[in-house]
């Protein structure tokens, strides 16, 4: 004789009729909303938008309350406000995305990347000129802050967990209160400190600079992170070839870590390329 598989039940899943009973629902609510918005003071699309959400989530408890139980209506009234939330977070991001899609499509040329601003001016229309020069220039920054910000934070990280000397405490402290330093205040510091009493003169190497110091903090705890991963038995294994501690670490320890100091490098980008601030001093 041959068994049979029983059928998986899911006696929890809902129902077609039940889905066809709750639209018909938000359908009354929204008919409901429309009659309230026309016979009270309600007005507008905010005011229609939220007698549809008070009367099509009231709709749905009374609903679960008589084929259910309390337990189901207290369900549906907080799944009703999770949906609004989520209703809520997307309606800026689209907004955003569709703004910058209306009115940015026009600019899009075959030149856009090729040209530069140097020609241009406030008057000429959206494909005038290019993005040339703001690609060039975020590279060369920040390729610059990168070859200053990474040598600094891996050897900070290295110090923190591989001597561990008495200064790991302070430089540790430093470099998590660091991480916090809001841009606008590296681009003053690097002005009140070079800018004006050395070179007078506004530089992209300034620039760099004031990048390099937001972007330390996050290499360096990236990095000391991902260096505290590596097992201590390849270390012990190195020691015991006989190889010095300098040898272990450049040799064994940082080899091991690569993969995660490229994260560190990737994060210490993602931390600078969008930041204006500290440039516009």
């Amino acid at each position: 004789m041959q068994s049979t598989i029983p059928t998986p039940q899911t006696p929890w899943a809902t129902s077609i009729q039940q889905r066809l009973n709750t639209a018909g629902l938000i359908l009354l609510g929204a008919v409901l909303a429309g009659v309230a918005v026309k016979t009270t003071g309600l007005s507008g699309k905010l005011g229609f938008a939220v007698s549809f959400f008070v009367i099509a989530s009231l709709l749905i408890f009374i609903q679960q309350l008589r084929l259910r139980d309390l337990a189901a209506a207290k369900d549906s009234l907080l799944s009703s406000f999770a949906s609004l939330a989520i209703i809520l977070t997307l309606i800026p991001i689209i907004s955003i995305v569709a703004t910058v899609v209306v009115k940015g499509y026009k600019g899009i040329h075959f030149g856009m990347f090729t040209n530069d601003m140097t020609m241009a001016s406030v008057n000429d229309p959206v494909t005038a000129g290019g993005l040339l020069h703001a690609l060039v220039g975020t590279i060369m920054m920040v390729g610059v802050a990168l070859l200053i910000s990474f040598p600094i934070g891996l050897l900070t990280a290295l110090y923190l967990t591989e001597i561990r000397g008495n200064l790991a405490r302070p430089i540790k402290f430093l470099v998590q209160a660091m991480s916090g330093v809001p841009s606008i205040v590296a681009g003053l510091f690097i002005l009140s400190i070079l800018i004006i009493p050395v070179t007078q003169e506004l530089t992209g190497l300034m620039g760099s600079l004031a990048l390099s110091i937001l972007m330390i903090p996050t290499i360096a705890r990236t990095a000391e992170e991902m260096l505290r991963l590596i097992p201590n038995e390849l270390r012990e294994a190195g020691v015991a070839l006989g190889a010095t501690q300098w040898r272990t670490v450049s040799g064994v320890v940082v080899p091991a870590a690569r993969s995660g100091l490229v994260t560190a490098v990737i994060l210490g980008i993602a931390r600078i390329i969008g930041e204006t601030a500290p440039l516009l001093l």
